[in-house]
């Protein structure tokens, strides 16, 4: 298995595109039989897939699909968004889709919490962390392609926030803290949903057609990839530097086997954050 590998299918069927990815990938039995599977989307805020903002219910179902193929005890749909993610699970198609094929779906804010220590951590030594995130083993991340105002990205690592709690502790040293829940939550794949990004803003952004599903087991590399994809140098983003420098994974898009297509076929510059702009 090439933890350095990456795949991007490009097409108009998220279902399809994703099942192309995985393949591509190459990466062996990702989920294995007995797994609980917690599928880890993001349901930031209460906005439609269409907006960029949140995770298509399409990819989620195909991965629930995949995870029941290969023999998964239970899957676990959850996220904890900064808004009412109840709402947000209605306005996505979450539930509808849960109740469809027999999953649960929860609410991570209202989880039961568990308090865990990070060892060598730079910032987050402890935290409150949902307690459905530590039961399932087999974690399937599949966050929005999106730039955001403050991490510059929101891709793969910065998913995980979702399963802390509260939220509000991690925006001082934002990166380092990311960084540690790297180090911590190693997702066993990690799906970018590239149907539709966002620039500008990861709420009130602006939404880009890209048709692509970005796929890889390396949460470093992945998120590398996702960035290079938005015209984002990965070296530049300082949470995804700092996990490549800890030894999470590859940020070096020169060591990453990107297949299926490339990163210059599929590229669009999205306009960063006024932050960013220089």
């Amino acid at each position: 298995m090439l933890s350095s590998r990456v795949a991007i299918a490009r097409g108009t069927d998220p279902s399809e595109m994703v099942r192309q990815a995985i393949t591509l990938l190459d990466a062996g039995r990702v989920v294995k039989g007995g797994d609980r599977v917690l599928i880890k989307p993001n349901c930031v805020a209460d906005r439609t897939p269409l907006t960029g903002i949140t995770t298509d219910p399409r990819i989620v179902e195909e991965l629930i699909l995949y995870a029941n193929e290969e023999g998964a005890e239970e899957v676990v749909v959850a996220d904890g968004g900064s808004v009412d993610t109840e709402r947000v699970f209605e306005t996505t198609g979450l539930k509808r889709l849960a109740k469809k094929h027999g999953v649960r779906l929860v609410d991570l804010n209202r989880d039961e919490k568990v308090r865990i220590q990070i060892p060598n951590a730079m910032a987050l030594t402890e935290v409150d962390v949902a307690k459905t995130a530590l039961d399932c083993n087999c974690i399937i991340n599949v966050p929005k392609l999106k730039v955001h105002h403050i991490a510059l990205v929101t891709l793969a690592i910065k998913n995980l926030m979702g399963v802390i709690l509260p939220k509000s502790i991690i925006h001082a040293q934002l990166h380092e803290k990311l960084s540690d829940l790297a180090t911590f939550f190693k997702p066993r794949l990690n799906v970018i949903d590239g149907t539709v990004g966002s620039e500008i803003d990861e709420v009130n952004g602006r939404p880009v057609q890209m048709n692509l599903i970005i796929v890889g087991v390396d949460i470093v590399a992945t998120d590398s990839v996702g960035a290079a994809v938005m015209g984002i140098s990965p070296q530049s983003v300082r949470h995804i530097a700092l996990s490549e420098s800890r030894g999470v994974g590859c940020a070096d898009l020169d060591q990453i086997q990107v297949v299926g297509n490339s990163i210059e076929k599929v590229k669009k510059n999205f306009e960063l954050p006024p932050e960013f702009r220089g």
